[in-house]
């Protein structure tokens, strides 16, 4: 073979191995999910083997924030998100002019008030410092369950969505912070409280059934929700997350690795 006709061979090769190389493999068994690593990461690999005998390969995106995963969701880079409550989720829509909806809600995770430096609320001095989270779902969410405890009063008392300008009295003159919800754990050292998510507080190794000075109880409204786009509930890999999220057996291991800091809300 001369070298005209060898370079010209391994020219067909180069291309064709870059046509297979570049052919869709995707079969539409995949699924992706966005979730964040606690809980709603583990309950998604807990139900993986169930999902891959119904044809349903499951891949899960963890991410540390709530914004990405909507954002991506909205884009369609992926197929659904599994960590947010519908207040938030209402709130992320007008905000960003999004169009996600819930599909169904799977668990809450009640929202706590954390201290390292005093073990009862009662002890919570007057100038004290607590620390919220920055975004208005949440952080009307810290508002209502600091007025439960007795801290505050709000303007409005069933206001999901109260902000910091909302406080009709605050009786130990608090003075707030409003942070980013996965730093809130870093803050304990600094802050005298703070109002922390669930996900957040069991991914630093908080109990919130024993370390929490406050906390919602299993009345909360704030069900975390499987999310995505219209009509993507009708997509039948999605009906079976849905039936496998909100199975017996997912409702077993919520109890068992949880021990109440995470409740079923099916």
């Amino acid at each position: 073979m001369n070298r005209r006709t060898l370079l010209a061979s391994l020219s067909l090769s180069l291309l064709a191995l870059a046509a297979c190389g570049g052919a869709k493999t995707d079969d539409g068994t995949a699924l992706t999910v966005a979730a964040t690593a606690v809980p709603h990461a583990e309950i998604l690999e807990s139900i993986k083997p169930a999902l891959a005998k119904q044809g349903v390969d499951l891949k899960i995106r963890v991410f540390n924030d709530y914004v990405q995963p909507n954002l991506q969701v909205e884009q369609k880079q992926i197929d659904v998100s599994y960590f947010e409550t519908k207040p938030y989720l209402d709130e992320f829509n007008a905000a960003r002019g999004t169009h996600l909806v819930p599909y169904a809600g799977v668990h809450v995770e009640p929202l706590g008030a954390y201290s390292r430096k005093w073990k009862t609320i009662a002890q919570v001095p007057n100038g004290a410092t607590v620390a919220i989270p920055n975004e208005p779902s949440n952080g009307g969410r810290a508002l209502l369950l600091l007025q439960k405890a007795g801290l505050i009063t709000l303007k409005n008392p069933t206001n999901p969505l109260s902000s910091l300008n909302d406080i009709a009295t605050n009786p130990k003159t608090l003075k707030f912070k409003e942070l980013e919800g996965a730093t809130l754990p870093r803050t304990l050292g600094e802050v005298d409280l703070a109002l922390i998510n669930t996900n957040y507080a069991l991914d630093a190794k908080l109990n919130p059934v024993r370390d929490a000075l406050a906390i919602e109880d299993k009345n909360s409204p704030y069900v975390n929700f499987v999310v995505g786009l219209p009509g993507g509930d009708k997509d039948p890999r999605v009906v079976k997350l849905i039936a496998a999220l909100r199975s017996p057996e997912t409702r077993r291991f919520i109890a068992d690795r949880y021990a109440g800091a995470v409740l079923p809300a099916f």
